[in-house]
């Protein structure tokens, strides 16, 4: 019984980790990425695809979810939500 009881200990903590190495990778770390970076990007994205510029962005984050670069794919998150939110705004179409 003492076995099986550290073996689900142990299940869980690995478990814990890979959730926190997640969240860390995808969500948080990406925050530390400067907001004229994101902002730079966007601008960028607009003066180069116009009316397309979400969806080559999200073209990219797709590119780092397939090649499992969490830190990448939470970037482009954020640049698709700086463009959503200008979207929002009325900035561009």
């Amino acid at each position: 019984m003492g076995e099986l009881l550290i073996s689900a200990l142990v299940l869980a903590t690995l478990i814990a980790a890979v959730a926190a190495w997640h969240a860390w990778e995808f969500h948080l770390r990406p925050l530390a990425i400067p907001k004229a970076e994101i902002v730079a990007t966007a601008d960028r994205l607009i003066a180069e695809h116009g009316p397309r510029a979400e969806e080559m962005a999200y073209s990219e984050e797709d590119r780092a979810w397939q090649e499992s670069n969490t830190y990448e794919q939470g970037r482009w998150r954020r640049v698709r939500r700086e463009l959503w939110r200008r979207y929002e705004r009325g900035e561009w179409e």
